[in-house]
């Protein structure tokens, strides 16, 4: 199967101006990629798409997914546990609103049901249900639970043996990325973000293990110390670092060709523009949240300026911050971090790819065809990427799961 896009603005993800262009696509990859509008007019294609000068872009890739958050734009939970059924028709549902808007792939930062995600993943690879490209997580580990105990569950248990022995568990269930909460949550417990919840025998116990077995580290850390046992076990990913000092920075810099950074705005910009029920009271959430963005906007820019990749993902799934409005943390590396639009994109498109490991994020030849054509031009406003009704088309794998007006056979 080839496709031809022509008559198009690309931008190819790489932080270049967009220039004019056509792509031919064949099969689930990208074949020849060629500036000027009618450029490929003469290669043989099954299907042509006129792209009237839109924006061609690659698929956006959120750094920090949450599909077991249950709410999206779609249908808001008010409660946060659900029974399994439920969970699993909203992990579900949330996989495909968000390829509805554009993501063609996601990064899990952690799952609330064990086992719910690789089955996700594997539904999604096989066909079976819509959704982007999923690396897969399974519950947040913390190594006591709820109450403070050491159950001795697999999710939970202190020691090098019990991260030796929830890595390997997490390898057999086919999970490829796993979330260790090495710090506490303001927002959800006033006061413990700057506690420490592992120790380094811990960590590294779990950074071993994870290299043995070819698994993953998302990192949820806070605070200098929970930083540096992330960077320790080798994270593949660090979350938030909002209260980072002048030494953790100078180590996520050391480490910016190995470990990357997804700051989470969102779900801050979010919880300040609640307007929650007076039964509800998110008085300490909004206070976190405040000091946060006003930290990030020290750090995010002095990483990103050291060279340190950084990447959108904003906790969505909250009830107030929804699944599928994930698009608005383009708009938030804008306003609170100095991005410049076509930045922002980066950090959505090629940067994103790097972290999932995919030839993904970029318009290359060689690359898989997970495109966007969009109406209007985003590396001038980003904001326009909040309106799916903008997305003429949206590709993956070369399969057209929203194809545009103008699609015909050739």
């Amino acid at each position: 199967m080839r496709t031809l896009i022509r008559n198009v603005s690309i931008f190819d993800g790489s932080g270049s101006a967009p220039y004019a262009g056509s792509v031919l696509v064949e099969g689930e990859r990208i074949a020849r990629v060629a500036a000027g509008a009618d450029a490929l007019d003469g290669e043989a294609c099954d299907t042509r798409i006129d792209g009237a000068g839109r924006t061609l872009m690659p698929g956006l890739v959120d750094a920090h997914a949450h599909l077991t958050w249950a709410s999206s734009i779609e249908k808001i939970y008010h409660q946060f546990i659900l029974p399994p059924d439920q969970l699993k028709e909203a992990a579900w549902r949330n996989a495909r609103v968000l390829l509805d808007q554009g993501f063609t792939s996601l990064y899990s930062a952690g799952a609330l049901v064990d086992g719910i995600e690789p089955e996700l993943a594997a539904a999604i690879a096989s066909g079976e249900t819509p959704g982007p490209r999923y690396v897969p997580s399974t519950i947040e580990r913390s190594p006591e639970g709820d109450e403070g105990v050491d159950t001795g569950n697999v999710f939970n248990g202190r020691g090098a043996e019990a991260m030796r022995a929830f890595v390997g568990y997490c390898a057999d269930q086919g999970v490829k990325s796993i979330k260790l909460v090495v710090s506490g949550e303001d927002a959800l417990k006033p006061g413990t973000a700057q506690h420490v919840l592992y120790t380094h025998e811990e960590m590294a116990a779990a950074g071993e293990a994870c290299r043995e077995a070819g698994l993953w580290i998302a990192a949820h850390a806070y605070y200098p110390e929970a930083i540096g046992l992330a960077l320790d076990a080798g994270a593949r990913v660090i979350y938030h670092a909002s209260y980072a000092d002048e030494a953790a920075l100078a180590r996520m810099i050391a480490a910016k060709d190995t470990t990357f950074y997804a700051p989470g705005p969102g779900v801050s910009v979010a919880a300040l523009e609640a307007n929650p029920p007076p039964h509800v009271n998110m008085a300490s959430m909004k206070a976190s949240a405040a000091d946060r963005l006003e930290r990030e906007k020290r750090i995010v820019p002095a990483l990103k300026a050291a060279g340190v990749k950084v990447l959108i993902g904003g906790d969505y799934g909250f009830p107030f911050n929804p699944n599928g409005r994930n698009a608005r943390d383009l708009a938030h590396f804008v306003e609170y971090y100095g991005f410049t639009p076509a930045e922002a994109l980066v950090s959505a498109t090629r940067l994103g790819g790097e972290l999932m490991g995919l030839d993904v994020g970029e318009v290359r030849e060689g690359f898989l065809a997970d495109l966007l054509l969009v109406d209007g031009d985003p590396t001038q406003d980003v904001a326009i990427l909040q309106d799916a009704t903008r997305l003429a088309m949206i590709m993956k794998g070369g399969a057209l799961y929203k194809a545009p007006a103008t699609a015909e056979a050739a």
